[in-house]
């Protein structure tokens, strides 16, 4: 009986429909009422009584009775399907056009996307238009900013990379999301904070916990994936570098430090070095059917999610393809000099074995790049057992970044041109 509640838009419809289904039952019954009534003993008779005028009139009645009972149903039916999607109707956008597009990606690949900062973002971006099946892995290693500020000051875990992957996968990114990204300025007694930043830490005060205080965020910007912590221990990233005047290599704690020691970094680890997975993300990884690792801070971003064992554990009895998107330009003070193999390299020497199946790397090298910022290419021999595709991925805009479509649309035709039921991985496993 609630569908009957007033302000709906739905009784009108439902009155058409019933209005409608009484015409055709009035059709029907002048039909069955006639043949009642004029039917004989003998079986044939009733044959000849149909090529009468007399029952001929009647039908001519019955039909129009019927004809527009079931006119008044369609409508009826019509509208009351555009009462019920209204909601989630675009503006220029037909019914079928949204109805499909929501099946289609409800249908869509499990999707794994591990890493952190903006250029996850820009991944999940242009995934979330082909699947709903998507969840996003972040570190919570960041001690810089206004996360680093709010995790000193109150100890919740880091909330900017979550914020901005909660952001980049929300429905609808219009204001709400702007507001949701919003940072007030230095000035303003709030040192800088973003908005999303507070209201995930005052949701997680309210609930009592980070994880739903970060899965209410999302239902707030109708996310229809999820964003998952690697891990809920507090953990610290440490760096062991190697300073350019080739002195003895310093070990750097805090991830926001790392960039700023002006050196080459060798290696990294986290303090505690053993803390627990998040289990919602060993179970998302194991039931996946692509993981996706980068773009993003190959050292700050992608590798210390990598150094949570259990996560690694799970990657590797993980039985989904696994693609490494490589990013555009270099990172000052981190990858300076980087090529596509060494990225890969690096992580295979910290996860500690091949992890991908499949390199994805930008070959389009147009434009500006800020200051301190290179290019970064193919190395000058792959050794062969690494697969590799080469795609135009540059975002015009911002050259040193992906196009979220462009990238997406990339990762999804690999994936489907990989599982498809006449494809054999290991003969597709070749330098492209």
């Amino acid at each position: 009986m609630r569908w009957l509640t007033p302000g709906l838009g739905v009784k009108r419809w439902i009155g058409v429909i019933l209005a409608g289904t009484t015409l055709v039952g009035v059709g029907f019954a002048i039909l069955i009422l006639d043949i009642y009534r004029n039917t004989p003993d003998t079986w044939w008779l009733p044959i000849i009584s149909t090529l009468s005028l007399r029952f001929l009139d009647r039908t001519l009645r019955a039909v129009v009775f019927g004809g527009s009972g079931l006119a008044l149903i369609l409508l009826g039916t019509w509208g009351l399907n555009r009462a019920l999607l209204k909601p989630f109707m675009r503006p220029g956008k037909p019914i079928l056009d949204t109805v499909t597009a929501y099946r289609k990606r409800e249908r869509g690949p499990h999707i794994v996307v591990i890493g952190g900062g903006t250029g996850l973002s820009s991944l999940l971006r242009g995934l979330k238009q082909h699947t709903n099946n998507l969840t996003a892995i972040v570190t919570v290693a960041d001690d810089g900013g206004s996360s680093g500020e709010l995790r000193r000051n109150i100890g919740i875990l880091p909330p900017g990379d979550i914020r901005n992957c909660l952001a980049a996968m929300s429905d609808d990114e219009d204001l709400l999301t702007q507001i949701f990204q919003y940072r007030f300025s230095a000035g303003a007694g709030l040192n800088g904070h973003s908005l999303g930043n507070l209201f995930i830490t005052a949701l997680a005060d309210i609930t009592g916990s980070f994880e739903e205080a970060v899965a209410e965020s999302g239902r707030v910007l109708a996310v229809k994936g999820r964003v998952l912590p690697s891990t809920l221990h507090d953990v610290r990233l440490v760096a062991e570098v190697q300073q350019q005047n080739g002195s003895r290599p310093l070990q750097v704690k805090g991830e926001s430090e790392i960039t700023k020691a002006n050196g080459h970094i060798q290696r990294v680890w986290l303090e505690p070095n053993n803390p627990l997975a998040f289990p919602p993300a060993l179970q998302a990884i194991l039931s996946a059917d692509l993981i996706v690792i980068g773009p993003g801070s190959l050292f700050t971003s992608i590798i210390p999610n990598l150094l949570v064992p259990d996560l690694a554990d799970a990657i590797r009895a993980s039985r989904a393809l696994k693609f490494y998107v490589c990013n555009v330009a270099s990172q000052s003070g981190e990858t300076d000099g980087f090529t596509c193999d060494d990225h890969v390299n690096t992580i295979e020497r910290h996860f500690g074995g091949r992890l991908f199946d499949l390199m994805v790397c930008n070959n389009n090298f147009s434009g500006s790049l800020p200051a301190n910022a290179d290019w970064i290419r193919p190395g000058p021999e792959n050794d062969q057992r690494q697969a590799v595709y080469y795609s135009d991925l540059l975002d015009q805009e911002n050259t040193w970044r992906h196009d979220s479509q462009k990238l997406a649309q990339v990762v999804m035709d690999l994936f489907y041109e990989r599982t498809g039921p006449l494809v054999n991985r290991e003969e597709l496993n070749i330098k492209v």
